[in-house]
């Protein structure tokens, strides 16, 4: 019987140099898992692999050396353990994302029920090529958002309360951007410096700044044969809805108007930048 290696490779199982073996993708959501999917895993990993288990560099984990007559049974105990299996190939891949401001003190955003958000509209979407989204909870950027081909990085957009300010100016000390100065009893903002990061709030003692969160997309980024820093256009996003108007908008974009396995931002580059920024700005003014 022939064995469909298309079709075992768009379902997590990669071939290995081993003849008959493959190292299997999981799902590995925002790169959380529970202890007992761990428990899962290690166990499937000891009956049926080698023992081992690879940690790959988009928060996803492999169990290499599964053999081909055993596929259709590791899926099964996966499944039952509650494991979902990756996808390769075409198609939105598993979605990243660091911790967020439910566990880190930087976060502007709750990185991980956003990334779950995006892998269910999202995930295993066929398309041109290979999509990749990556969630980032600030500045900081530990995700690298603009690698991806679309990225999410949290931010705030903030405004001064002077009555609740002393002007002990933690907060210009914490601006790196150079976008506030303290003059004549008040503390000036310069909105085209601003990075929208939020440590002038963050930092702030006594509260003297509002602060509100919101998301900053990036378009384009790739990291492997090209690289390329993804770019970042629209204003801050201040609400899902406008956030999966442009999510939505651009895999379309790139479903319209990629060629067969080329990335999106080969593309945006070859139908033109002005063009893709049009329809990602209507898309953002809904």
């Amino acid at each position: 019987m022939a064995v469909n290696y298309k079709e075992l490779k768009n379902g997590g199982f990669m071939r290995q140099v081993q003849k008959n073996h493959f190292s299997l993708r999981l799902k590995v959501v925002g790169g959380n898992l529970t202890a007992a999917q761990l428990a899962v895993i290690a166990e499937i990993s000891e009956k049926y692999g080698d023992g081992h288990v690879h940690l790959t560099s988009r928060q996803g984990v492999e169990i290499p050396f599964i053999k081909l007559e055993d596929v259709d049974t590791v899926k099964a105990d996966l499944e039952d353990g509650g494991v979902d299996t990756g996808v390769c190939g075409p198609r939105v891949r598993t979605v990243t994302a660091c911790q967020g401001n439910a566990i880190c003190p930087s976060g502007c955003i709750d990185t991980y029920p956003l990334a779950v958000e995006i892998s269910d509209r999202y995930f295993g979407r066929e398309l041109p090529h290979k999509f990749k989204f990556g969630v980032t909870g600030c500045m900081n950027n530990c995700l690298k958002a603009e690698e991806n081909d679309l990225g999410i990085k949290g931010g705030y957009t903030v405004d001064w309360i002077q009555e609740a300010c002393t002007l002990c100016g933690v907060c210009t000390k914490a601006c790196r951007e150079g976008a506030l100065t303290q003059t004549d009893g008040k503390i000036l903002m310069d909105r085209d410096k601003c990075s929208n990061c939020g440590r002038c709030a963050k930092s702030c003692p006594f509260d003297a700044w509002k602060s509100e969160p919101g998301y900053l997309v990036s378009f384009g980024g790739t990291f492997g044969n090209l690289i390329a820093r993804g770019q970042q256009f629209l204003p801050i996003i201040r609400d899902k809805e406008t956030l999966f108007r442009v999510t939505d908008a651009a895999l379309d974009f790139f479903n319209r108007n990629a060629k067969p396995s080329e990335r999106f931002r080969v593309a945006i580059e070859r139908t033109g930048w002005e063009e893709f920024k049009r329809e990602m700005e209507a898309a953002y003014n809904g």
